[in-house]
């Protein structure tokens, strides 16, 4: 089965197309300030690099948060638009896991994903990895980026942006992978999504929606002038 993954939770747009788990083809847009713009010609140039169409899918996965709520928009609206359309199912890939699934860790040593969440705060979770992948233990929250170091057992592995944005805080604590060459990769994604196809996990595109961990501002503004 062949899945095409997005992701444009981050400030690096990825994209990647798996054929029964084994990557075919990715492209990464690093620091790209318009996704919107950039993922429709990834996605044509990773199919056309995997020699594929878009109508050879049989899954469409993407990264779902937490992350930017902006980025998390484009790429869901764009795997709606393509599943309602082609009729191609959805898969929803929790970004920290993609993120885990990154860092490149030996078996037994525990993996922080953990990106800026920007207002003082990082989107943070903890895995262990094996030799199957990592295994979540602590579920997506929000906190200071002091509260995630105090939670942090050496030896373990950081893996996200929130390394770069906080190592004064957070790089006594753990071992920083470079966020340039370990982000949520579209193959990762595509991967765990043909995981989820198998395993016949699929998502419903009329009531799949972002996962936000904290809430968006428009939604804080709304709340506040009530």
């Amino acid at each position: 089965m062949t899945v095409l993954g997005l992701d444009t939770a981050t400030w690096t747009a990825a994209v990647g197309v798996v054929r029964d788990g084994v990557v075919l083809a990715e492209a990464v847009q690093p620091e790209s300030r318009s996704h919107a713009q950039s993922l429709p010609s990834m996605v044509a140039r990773v199919l056309a690099d995997a020699g594929l169409d878009i109508q050879a899918l049989d899954g469409l996965a993407v990264s779902i948060g937490p992350g930017s709520f902006t980025g998390l928009r484009i790429a869901l609206g764009y795997a709606k638009g393509v599943a309602f359309a082609g009729r191609v199912p959805l898969l929803a890939v929790p970004t920290l896991e993609a993120l885990a699934w990154a860092a490149d860790a030996a078996p037994g040593e525990r993996v922080c994903a953990a990106l800026d969440a920007r207002k003082g705060e990082v989107y943070a979770a903890v895995f262990e990895s094996t030799v199957g992948g990592p295994r979540r233990l602590t579920p997506d929250v929000a906190l200071r980026p002091t509260e995630l170091a105090a939670r942090l057992e050496p030896p373990c592995v950081l893996v996200g942006d929130a390394g770069t944005v906080y190592r004064d805080v957070l790089g006594g604590r753990a071992a920083i992978r470079p966020f340039t060459t370990h982000h949520p990769r579209g193959g990762i994604v595509a991967r765990l999504g043909w995981q989820r196809l198998v395993a016949g996990e699929t998502a419903n595109p009329g009531d799949l929606e972002p996962v936000y961990v904290r809430p968006p501002e428009a939604e804080l503004a709304r709340s506040a002038s009530r």
